[in-house]
């Protein structure tokens, strides 16, 4: 082989080198839940979805890769609300792309994050400021759905759908969060007074009720020992009158009065922390005493008869 041949070869090989990195150089993968976009000279040609593909070498272009997967925006709105609080809303929205609009997604929407900014901050302006605060507390889930909704028709135009749009918190100035604690802490007091004052209520009807029913039963037995020491009475004198001839009631009545008498004074005596007792004690001292019962039971006589 001359050298001209030689060189011819090796032309040949450089050339089929050239051919094969070209061809290699046109194979490219895409990741599970991703997408690349494949230009012909600057105009779109399509959509690479994952796995192995190929593009013509140096014609085509991978112009841009674009996820598919769910993604998150982090947002913090703040606005005031109806009775002049300012709040600070933070708002999680989480969307994708369609995979049957990728070619919306990448060459429609420059910037989808800004956009989808600007909408939530237009939503919540919108709706909190006609709120009051407890209003804007009880409603985030209304504000989150209105969102959603209102994404869900802008975004579609653009290839992205919204999964999710969640108001995760309402964060007030930290001296209103203050007034707010001191005015629920102060209202649970006024529950818990008003439940204190009504068991006292309770606890004070109920033993007014134990104490009237002590005396009425007090009352009671009181009557029954005075009814006992009556018929004792009555059958003592019927006994004594019997026994001892000529004696009349009066004459019985006054010596068991006398009787009680001189018990009472024994009883006083018998006691421990009794002080000193002063009596009479002439000969003459009984006599007294018996014609002073005589009196008052004549005086009680004179009464009754006279209806008194």
């Amino acid at each position: 082989m001359d050298s001209s041949q030689t060189v011819t070869l090796v032309f040949y090989g450089i050339i089929a080198l050239i051919a094969l990195g070209a061809i290699l150089s046109g194979f490219f993968q895409v990741e599970t839940a991703a997408a690349v976009v494949v230009q012909r000279m600057g105009k779109f040609q399509r959509v690479a979805t994952a796995g192995m593909n190929f593009k013509l070498p140096y014609i085509d272009q991978i112009a841009g890769r674009i996820d598919l997967r769910v993604q998150q925006l982090a947002l913090d709105v703040e606005t005031k609300t109806k009775d002049n609080v300012f709040v600070k809303i933070p708002v999680s929205v989480q969307y994708h792309v369609i995979p049957e609009k990728v070619y919306e997604a990448f060459y429609k929407l420059a910037n989808p994050k800004q956009q989808i900014s600007s909408y939530v901050f237009n939503v919540i302006l919108g709706h909190v400021p006609k709120m009051n605060l407890d209003d804007a507390f009880l409603q985030q889930s209304d504000i989150a759905i209105a969102i959603k909704d209102g994404l869900d028709d802008v975004m579609k135009t653009y290839g992205y759908a919204i999964d999710q749009a969640l108001v995760t918190d309402i964060e007030p100035d930290e001296k209103v969060k203050a007034a707010m604690n001191e005015i629920n802490a102060a209202q649970r007091e006024q529950v818990a007074a008003s439940a204190r004052g009504e068991a006292e209520k309770i606890l004070k009807v109920k033993q007014a009720e134990a104490e009237a029913e002590s005396k009425a039963l007090q009352g009671q037995g009181i009557a029954n020992q005075r009814r006992a020491i009556i018929e004792g009475l009555k059958q003592s004198i019927e006994a004594f009158s019997a026994a001892v001839e000529g004696a009349t009631a009066k004459d019985v009545m006054m010596l068991v009065l006398v009787t009680q008498y001189l018990d009472t004074i024994k009883e006083i005596g018998a006691q421990d922390k009794s002080n000193t007792l002063f009596m009479s004690h002439s000969p003459a001292a009984m006599g007294d005493l018996f014609r002073q019962l005589q009196d008052a039971v004549m005086i009680g006589q004179k009464a009754a008869g006279a209806g008194v």
